[in-house]
């Protein structure tokens, strides 16, 4: 079965090809973004899908804490150096962080100088254009389809949404006819393979686990069981754990290293997912774990009422890790594919 993923939650199917055509892989893609204003000679852009019109109203809601101090500087009558202080504060205050903060004021005064710009609402709208252009590097699409199965590991703190990311996932890749594989390899957690297995459940998908088991043995075990099974995807569920607790990052080299002697190819991905409540803490996280284990991607989730939503701005400009999904909200359609001038013009509405 050959599938183009064009967005998150939107799986088209295709008539095989003719066996000798080899199968492109699975996407699952942001939308392109739209250029800022269409020029005389460009048609209007298409409104978005009703679907993704509700994810962008939910976006917005959710981005309101964050972006309500940003845009409040823009209220006044001048572009002056108070200005250009005031939104210095707000974007440190929404932990932006200094590096990012930098990088957008310097950007948007030669942003304004070329357009020369004269009211205040005018650099609220070069801002997100600024913005966009930071977060663009994190948009990136992910490929599924390469490998049979794909093997993704997931990783994060206890408390960031982990497991609950794995089953909005594992829920939406196998409506679409995609079989999945559940690793519990959370072993440590109490309650941790139970409620990955409601989510298998009500998928109605195959787990992997073992009472007490020794969570690389059970990586192992999933991922030699789908490749034998014929799995298009191995989703690894690891251990909650703070990177400053050495010997439990160890186990979860120790994992990588594993799930390798199982398909010498795998982890074909290894997402870590960061609450985005944690702002600047996120980002040590992000390093923390890259340094471990070699990030491919990000689920940022709870990005609803944080007033450190910017920390996405930090991350693009200190450790580029694609951003896959990001999620606004406890509920199945609250975590998308990222797109970065959504997000810009979200976070500035």
């Amino acid at each position: 079965m050959i599938l183009e993923i064009h967005d998150m939650f939107s799986f088209f199917k295709k008539k095989s090809p003719p066996p000798e055509v080899p199968s492109p892989p699975a996407t699952i893609a942001p939308p392109m973004a739209q250029p800022a204003a269409p020029t005389p000679t460009q048609p209007e852009p298409a409104p978005a899908p009703a679907a993704r019109q509700g994810w962008l109203d939910r976006l917005k809601a959710g981005l309101r804490k964050t972006g309500s101090s940003i845009t409040t500087v823009f209220t006044g009558t001048r572009i002056d150096d108070e200005l250009y202080e005031e939104l210095e504060t707000a974007l440190l205050v929404a932990d932006t962080g200094v590096k990012a903060t930098e990088h957008l004021l310097h950007d948007l005064k030669r942003r304004v100088k070329e357009a020369k710009a004269t009211e205040p609402s005018q650099v609220k709208t070069l801002l997100a254009d600024a913005i966009t252009d930071l977060l663009t590097p994190l948009q990136k699409p992910l490929s599924i389809g390469d490998h049979h199965p794909t093997v993704i590991m997931v990783a994060g703190v206890n408390g960031a949404g982990k497991t609950t990311s794995i089953g909005k996932l594992t829920k939406h890749l196998a409506d679409e006819g995609l079989s999945v594989l559940l690793a519990a390899a959370d072993t440590f957690r109490a309650a941790a393979k139970e409620q990955l297995a409601v989510w298998a459940t009500r998928n109605t998908v195959e787990i992997i686990s073992q009472q007490g088991g020794d969570p690389a043995a059970v990586s192992f075990d999933a991922v030699s069981a789908g490749r034998a099974r014929g799995r298009d995807v191995v989703l690894v569920d690891t251990a909650g754990r703070l990177p400053t607790q050495t010997h439990l990052m160890e186990e979860l080299k120790k994992i990588k290293r594993v799930v390798q002697k199982a398909d010498g190819t795998a982890p074909h991905e290894v997402l870590l997912v960061i609450d985005g409540n944690t702002g600047q803490n996120a980002l040590a996280q992000v390093k923390a774990f890259d340094d471990t284990l070699g990030l491919t991607g990000l689920i940022v989730t709870k990005l609803d009422g944080t007033a450190k939503g910017g920390v996405l701005c930090a991350i693009a400009r200190e450790k580029p890790i694609p951003v896959y999904f990001i999620g606004v909200g406890e509920k199945l359609e609250d975590l998308e594919t990222f797109n970065a001038r959504e997000f810009a013009q979200a976070l500035l509405s």
